[in-house]
């Protein structure tokens, strides 16, 4: 469901560190997040709870598609998302 849509709203903690990895914008329903990392690299936008700063974002996001492209396109910072294979690599190579 995450690779098929343009943004993610959410006020997950685990989906602040997948989506970026898909290369979709996050918007952060929360105050605060534990996850800064995602906000600091630019990978996900701190929006809160508020209705209007939700659907300002939410629209500019789906409407400027330079905004969408430096926030879809931010390193992210937990991951490159090829860990699973890294360890498989590992596994097989130096394995029991």
């Amino acid at each position: 469901m995450m690779n098929n849509s343009n943004i993610i709203l959410t006020d997950s903690g685990g989906i602040q560190e997948e989506a970026p990895s898909l290369g979709k914008p996050v918007l952060v329903l929360r105050e605060v997040t534990e996850r800064m990392e995602g906000v600091d690299a630019g990978t996900a936008i701190l929006v809160g709870s508020k209705k209007e700063k939700i659907v300002t974002e939410t629209s500019k996001l789906l409407t400027d598609s330079s905004y969408y492209s430096k926030i879809s396109k931010a390193v992210n910072p937990y991951g490159d998302g090829t860990t699973s294979e890294k360890i498989k690599e590992i596994i097989l190579t130096h394995g029991h």
